[in-house]
Order: structure tokens, then C-alpha cells, then sequence
């Protein structure tokens, strides 16, 4: 019997054995690479002279902070804008609810670089000019679903009793959202602030396109370092990208991603 199990047990163990190889060609060596050429310079020599560049290279960290602002602003309205459509969605007023949820999601199935060349000819149609205004409209169409969805997952999942109990104790609709409904949903919004900040910082593509190249994201002068051969430049900006969202994911747990994520 022991026997068994333990056959049992080694043949599950191996169905990880695919999963690992892949992270650890497609995941570690990447960040062991970037990590390499960040503390070396061109000559392969230990150096710390990429991130002293960094630092003293007044338009990189310009670059850095604005980055940083266009990723809080775009969270920001996409919180704004999403987390009362989640909760619309949450209360299964319509008989179609999860056809709107879809419909919601299903511009996600489009490519982004796709979907924002539609959002330049859009622009273009309606006599627009691409600039920052379309920059952060652009980033807030990509991934307001990225937004939503994680909110309302959390609130269709919650005991709607709660909320009922709440309001036969007397609490008025104010308190049964800011004392019941909002500290339910946390997991969920802490999930789609993560899922929106990460990769709004990161992005390179959507702002060349809707704004002609005139606005320079952090993720855009990693890509021109990378295409100019300074390897180990672009290579320490990147972990400074990656140190930054490293950080901003200490902010949630296992707990609010596994409640909160897309799947």
C-alpha cells in the first residue's frame, strides 16, 4: 500500500518537471541575464556604473518619475471607472450579466498593439490630437478590464447576506458600502491596482503610437538602449523597473491574488 502511494505520489512530482524547465528557461535565466549586464560593463567586468549613470542622468530619471505618474494616473481612473461597474455588474440587475461581463473581456482576446492602432484611427477619425490626453485614454481602454473583472470576482463571490444583515441593523446605503461593500472588495481592488500599475510602467509600444513618439515612457529607453547595443544600460534600467514592481506587489498577498486574479 505504502508502495503505491508513493508511485502515486512520484508520478504526480513529475507532471511539474515540464512547468519547471519552462520557468526556469523562460523566467530565471531571463532575470539571472539582466541582473549579469546590470552589474557589468562592456568589457564583462564588474561595475556599478550603469546604475551611477542612472542616477545621474537627469533625463532617464525624468523619464523614471513621469512613468511612474502616467501608471498612477491611468490606475487611478481605472479604479475610478471600473470598480462601479463591477459593482453594477455585481448585483445581477440585468438578466444578461455575464454577456456584459464578456463583453467587457472580450477586447482583451485582441491583440494591444491591434487595439491601439484602432484607438489612433479613432483618434484620427474624430480630428483628435495624440498626445497625453491619448496616451493615458489609450493605457485606460487596454486595461480597464484588468480592472473590473478582479473586483467583480471578489463581489459576486461575496456573502450577499452581509450586506442585508448590515441594512436591517439600520445602517444607512453610505455605511453598508463604506463599513460591508468596500472592505469585502479589497482583494479584488488591491489585484486590479496591481494588474493595471505593473504593466502600464513597463509599456513602450502604446505610447509611441498615440503620441507619435513624442512622449518617452521608462519601457521606450530600455527598448532604445537595447537597439543601440548598450546592453548593460538598458539592462540596469530594467531592474529598476523590476525592482519597482517588486515593491508594488509587496502590497497585496497570495490571498488577494488567488480572490482577485483573472482566473
Amino acid at each position: 500500500m505504502k508502495r503505491r502511494q508513493f508511485g502515486r505520489f512520484g508520478v504526480q512530482r513529475n507532471w511539474t518537471i515540464p512547468y519547471a524547465v519552462f520557468l526556469l528557461v523562460f523566467v530565471v535565466t531571463p532575470l539571472i541575464l539582466i541582473a549579469i549586464y546590470a552589474f557589468t560593463d562592456a568589457e564583462g567586468q564588474f561595475s556599478l556604473a550603469n546604475f551611477q549613470k542612472f542616477i545621474h542622468h537627469s533625463e532617464t530619471v525624468n523619464t523614471f518619475v513621469y512613468s511612474v505618474g502616467i501608471a498612477l494616473i491611468t490606475t487611478l481612473v481605472c479604479l475610478v471607472v471600473g470598480y462601479p461597474v463591477a459593482w453594477i455588474l455585481s448585483r445581477n440587475i440585468f438578466s444578461s450579466t455575464s454577456v456584459i461581463v464578456m463583453l467587457f473581456i472580450l477586447p482583451m482576446w485582441i491583440n494591444t498593439l491591434i487595439r491601439t492602432l484602432a484607438t489612433v484611427a479613432l483618434f484620427d477619425f474624430l480630428q483628435l490630437p495624440l498626445g497625453e490626453g491619448a496616451l493615458i485614454f489609450g493605457l485606460v481602454y487596454n486595461f480597464l478590464p484588468f480592472m473590473i473583472y478582479p473586483i467583480y470576482n471578489v463581489l459576486n463571490k461575496t456573502d450577499h447576506s452581509l450586506t442585508e444583515a448590515a441594512q436591517d441593523l439600520g445602517a444607512c446605503p453610505m455605511k453598508v458600502f463604506t463599513r460591508v461593500t468596500l472592505p469585502l472588495s479589497m482583494p479584488g481592488v488591491t489585484s486590479g491596482i496591481l494588474m493595471v500599475f505593473m504593466p502600464t510602467v513597463s509599456t513602450f509600444a502604446i505610447a509611441e503610437l498615440l503620441t507619435l513618439n513624442n512622449i518617452k515612457l521608462l519601457g521606450t529607453t530600455v527598448q532604445e538602449n537595447i537597439n543601440n547595443g548598450m546592453w548593460n544600460y538598458g539592462a540596469a534600467i530594467s531592474l529598476v523597473m523590476l525592482l519597482l514592481i517588486g515593491v508594488s506587489s509587496l502590497f497585496t498577498d497570495d490571498k488577494s491574488g488567488e480572490e482577485g486574479g483573472l482566473i
